[in-house]
């Protein structure tokens, strides 16, 4: 997590707290659950408390904003890669407070937020942001997929995307291409040792899904042997794009 991170799609990460509850079948092997016991920190489950940080945390989205603005460019931060901002925990709401205020004093950032939980952005937002969220909201799409989606569909943000990762089955997102839901879309294997396969035909079909809709089309990651290809390439090139 900080600076540089090795997540193909983002320059950097950012998490305000650690800790999350499962809720669907793609949390099965969970990798922020997993990273998170091996440092020793027992934080996901409905009740168990969260893990938090302090100042020099913090101060770390300043620093990146200020490289972006000398260098006359913005860096794309993921937020949360070992938690969900969007977990409905009263506990979280000043830490959710004070991450409003961060993406507001970093305007050289684009902040990447990630939820399983898209039904609750709205609430837990500032008010002036219910008309247009000042991020790129996505959704995970596993077996609550298309329910995420049409909840996505009613937030206004910088950037609508989806996350298709760990992609465990053929999926048609040809409904929410059509009606202009979806600016950007990820896809990947799951990773570590009890990574569920892949097929990458259901790759190939969610990238020809992209064309016709004018949508950037991001292919994150593959196994191969057991062993995670970053960037793979998918009819002899790679497929690595952003929207603008």
């Amino acid at each position: 997590m900080g600076a540089d991170s090795k997540i193909e799609w983002t320059r950097h990460t950012f998490s305000p707290w650690w800790g999350c509850t499962k809720v669907s079948q793609a949390c099965r092997a969970c990798y922020a659950e997993a990273w998170a016991k091996r440092t020793g920190h027992a934080v996901w489950g409905e009740a168990t408390p969260r893990r938090f940080f302090g100042e020099k945390h913090w101060r770390e989205p300043l620093k990146w904003n200020a490289d972006a603005m000398r260098a006359g460019t913005t860096a794309r931060v993921f937020c949360a890669s070992m938690a969900d901002v969007f977990e409905n925990r009263r506990d979280l709401d000043p830490w959710r407070e004070r991450l409003w205020e961060l993406i507001e004093e970093t305007p050289h950032l684009n902040w990447l937020l990630l939820t399983k939980r898209p039904e609750h952005v709205l609430a837990m937002v500032p008010r002036p942001w219910r008309t247009l969220l000042p991020a790129w909201l996505g959704v995970t799409y596993d077996d609550k997929g298309p329910e995420r989606l049409d909840a996505l569909a009613q937030i206004p943000a910088r950037i609508r995307f989806v996350s298709l990762e760990p992609l465990l089955a053929p999926v048609n997102l040809r409904p929410w291409l059509e009606r202009g839901v979806l600016d950007w879309v990820i896809a990947g294997a799951e990773s570590g040792p009890r990574a569920r396969p892949m097929n990458e035909d259901w790759v190939r079909a969610l990238r020809d899904q992209c064309f016709p809709a004018n949508v950037p089309f991001f292919y994150k990651q593959r196994l191969v042997g057991g062993r995670k290809i970053s960037l793979p390439e998918l009819d002899g090139r790679q497929w690595a794009e952003f929207p603008e």
